[in-house]
């Protein structure tokens, strides 16, 4: 009898069919990927992901933002209480140490750097700040408010910095951890399916399986693998040093960060002018300016002094650059405190400073300083001596002002005089720029001044810039003829000042140099955590964390009973060793897929592959998916 089922049930049937079918390959898919993150787990210490937003409130009254609900009572509402705080305080705590956050405060930093180069800063120029101030009153106010005039100490930059700190501290410690777990682990055992691996190989020998992984286990050894064996596999790993770069590359940062903060802490710096053949001493009352950190003692200060013996300068006389220098060099003798009179010869140039203990000098510039005096109106010496002038442009045409406070007019009544002016070392004339320089050195040297009669302001107990002269409450010179005083002198000349005021004398011209003298702290720290930075750095990137999987098994099935019958004559049986090998690293790389061919080709003398019998693998092996797989190119029969 023939039975014939109907439309209907066979389709039942083609449906409970398909869908046994798809539980089947859900399931094989599920193991698979449990595999899958298996052998990947541990590649990296970075944090797992995890929802760390708050949670949605259940229904009803009393709902928390991290679950649960609000009991009654004092009790109850004291636990709900501080379930919610240390959620909170949880939530903060995840957000603030994630990398996402770091970075975005890294780049707050920086952006929060730029004002302190834009704008004047208190500590670093006094003056400067001050002028702008003068010169944009509202917008200075702003500037005020936004501490904008002292940005590195200022409560917002703080801020960041300090955020910063506690993020690198929070992401690094958990991680190093981690990876301190990791070292002290072992490779993990090698998944059931070895060809769901991005890179894959396979082939079969006539070795023993035991033979197969004794040799593979060696030669991994030699590569600088670390390795572990099981029952049918030897596993693998290598590329540590990422890992350890990466946290050496975010502990420099502290490092650095630490180091910066100390050194702004207990830093100091000042300028100083010295013309040739006078003296500095390194003490508070001895500096043109100082500003120093917060925790720095001014009685700590380098105890050593030196002399400007001799400033030499060069410059490209002829070309396209004429005028270009091309050399600066500072001869100086300097003494250090507990040598007695001893004295020791040095030359400062830019960028290569005297050391004297914790102290370094720089140079930083040069110019002229004309030697003027004076005579008042009873014929007395009443000022002599260099004058520093300025330099304003490449050709170092300067500005300068003289200020004679101890003065007596013609009359014998006390006065005071001021001069300003130009100090040109190569003089020229023209409508369209006046009085300027066309080369830095001295060739036609003329100083060009005008005078002025009246208070100085210098007894009024304000500051006041010594290379600039207030004439509020002063009046100008003038000739015989009504005009402007106005004169020009050459080295030895003389003029007469109207009215019996006295005489002024251009005698010569001396250079002078500046020096800044800074005491860093910290800089030995700073420096090695850069270089541990460009290190971890180099190490995080270049480097490529990775695992190895040997697996050696005898086959089964047709292929095998097929070679059991080759022996012929001889009446034995060959048995057959497939081997497999697969490579996962931390990220795609082409370079996996290439050491793992590599490797496999260095495994053949101990296990040479079997002449293919127009086969490939065995019937029970799955393919590659191509679309997710990079397989490496099985090995060539030796």
């Amino acid at each position: 009898m023939t039975t014939v089922t109907p439309d209907s049930d066979r389709n039942r049937a083609g449906q409970a069919a398909a869908e046994a079918g798809a539980a089947a390959d859900a399931r094989a898919g599920a193991e698979v990927d449990a595999e899958a993150a298996e052998a990947a787990a541990g590649l990296s210490t970075a944090p797992v992901a995890e929802d760390a937003s708050p949670a949605a409130p259940t229904a009803g009254g009393g709902a928390g933002s991290f679950g649960g609900t609000r009991e009654p009572g004092l009790g109850g509402g004291a636990a709900w209480l501080g379930r919610e705080l240390l959620g909170w305080a949880r939530w903060f705590w995840r957000q603030l140490t994630s990398m996402r956050v770091a970075l975005i405060l890294l780049f707050l930093l920086a952006l929060a750097s730029v004002p302190g180069s834009l704008v004047p800063q208190d500590d670093v120029n006094a003056l400067a700040a001050e002028e702008f101030r003068a010169e944009n009153g509202t917008l200075a106010d702003v500037y005020d408010a936004l501490q904008l005039f002292d940005v590195y100490s200022s409560v917002w930059f703080s801020a960041i910095y300090l955020l910063l700190f506690v993020s690198l501290v929070g992401c690094i410690v958990p991680r190093s951890w981690q990876f301190v777990g990791q070292l002290r682990g072992r490779p993990p055992r090698a998944p059931r399916r070895l060809n769901r691996m991005p890179a894959y190989t396979t082939w079969r020998t006539a070795a023993p399986p035991e033979e197969v992984l004794e040799a593979s286990r060696a030669l991994l050894r030699r590569r600088r693998f670390r390795t572990d064996a099981g029952e049918g596999y030897v596993a693998a790993e290598k590329g540590y040093l990422r890992e350890a770069g990466n946290l050496v590359f975010h502990l420099a940062l502290i490092v650095m960060l630490v180091a910066f903060a100390y050194g702004q802490l207990y830093q100091s710096e000042g300028g100083k002018l010295v013309v040739e053949g006078d003296g500095f001493a390194n003490t508070l009352t001895q500096y043109d300016d100082f500003s120093s950190g917060t925790l720095f003692d001014v009685d700590e200060l380098e105890r050593f002094g030196f002399t400007l013996d001799e400033f030499e300068a060069d410059f490209v006389r002829e070309g396209p650059d004429l005028g270009t220098p091309t050399d600066f060099e500072a001869h100086v003798s300097y003494w250090r405190a507990g040598e007695g009179d001893t004295e020791h010869e040095a030359t400062i140039k830019v960028n290569e400073p005297l050391g004297v203990g914790d102290a370094k000098v720089y140079l930083l510039g040069h110019g002229y300083a004309p030697v003027v005096t004076v005579t008042d109106g009873q014929g007395r010496t009443v000022f002599r001596g260099p004058v520093p002038f300025i330099p304003q442009d490449a050709a170092l045409t300067s500005t300068g002002v003289i200020k004679v406070a101890d003065y007596l007019d013609e009359n014998g009544e006390p006065d005071q005089l001021g001069f300003q002016g130009f100090f040109n070392p190569t003089y020229n004339l023209t409508p369209e720029r006046g009085p300027h320089s066309t080369f830095p050195e001295p060739e036609n040297p003329v100083l060009t001044l005008t005078g002025y009669q009246g208070d100085l302001g210098i007894n009024s107990g304000l500051p006041q810039n010594v290379y600039q002269l207030n004439p509020r409450n002063m009046e100008q010179l003038r000739s015989e003829d009504g005009d402007i005083l106005r004169f020009d002198l050459r080295p030895g000349e003389s003029i007469e000042l109207p009215d019996g005021k006295g005489t002024l004398t251009f005698e010569s011209v001396e250079e002078w140099a500046t020096f800044q003298i800074s005491t860093k702290a910290g800089n030995g720290w700073a420096l090695t955590g850069s270089l541990a930075a460009v290190v971890g750095l180099a190490a995080s990137l270049l480097l490529q964390r990775r695992r190895v999987w040997v697996r050696a098994h005898q086959e089964t099935g047709a292929g095998a009973g097929a070679r059991s019958g080759e022996g012929g004559g001889n009446g034995g049986a060959e048995r057959v060793t497939v081997v497999e090998m697969a490579s996962l690293g931390r990220s795609e790389s082409p370079r996996i897929p290439e050491e793992l061919a590599a490797l496999a080709l260095a495994l053949q003398p101990a296990a040479p592959m079997l002449p293919p019998e127009g086969g490939g693998p065995s019937d029970e092996d799955e393919p590659a998916d191509p679309e997710n797989s990079t397989a490496a190119r099985p090995p060539e029969a030796p």
